[in-house]
């Protein structure tokens, strides 16, 4: 396996971890009942957009596929199918991927709505990852997404002698 093999399409029929992995965004983009232009920003982004010749931002050609395919997936399938069809098949690794860039998707609107941490709750839960397992990763995320840091002067964490730490 060559060091960006990981980028390439998944063009199979079957569930594959790449797969869970897009579906898995198109699930929490949805909670809500509304799929919002940061959270489309996010999946094209970890799925790798791209600029058409029009100056048209869309999904990569490797990738419209493996798109198409979740789409499809996500409009036939419970929540509940889905963590039956693609928890057993996922290593450690890729179900902490998979947690990690759901709560950024949920976040990248601005807040995660309650739909959206429900769903991040029930996905979380069917993983078998812990809350006390994942809070280090999400800290990181919240302070990674906290941009008010820039345009608020008065921000707690903006005072001196603040420094940011994990818990």
């Amino acid at each position: 396996m060559g060091l960006f093999d990981m980028f390439k399409s998944d063009n199979s029929q079957t569930i594959t971890p790449h797969f869970a992995f897009a579906t898995g965004l198109l699930y929490m983009m949805s909670a809500d009942g509304e799929m919002d232009n940061e959270e489309i920003g996010h999946l094209l982004s970890v799925l790798g957009g791209a600029k058409s010749s029009s100056g048209a931002i869309g999904v990569g050609a490797q990738n419209k596929q493996l798109l198409d395919r979740a789409i499809n997936y996500r409009q036939k399938n419970s929540l509940d199918q889905y963590l039956a069809d693609v928890t057993p098949i996922l290593t450690d690794a890729q179900k902490m991927c998979i947690l990690m860039n759901l709560l950024d998707s949920a976040f990248s609107d601005g807040e995660a709505e309650p739909e959206e941490q429900a769903m991040f709750a029930k996905i979380q839960a069917a993983f078998g990852i812990s809350d006390e397992r994942f809070k280090p990763f999400f800290e990181v995320l919240m302070i990674k997404n906290d941009r008010s840091v820039f345009v608020d002067q008065n921000h707690p964490h903006n005072q001196a002698g603040y420094t940011v730490q994990l818990s």
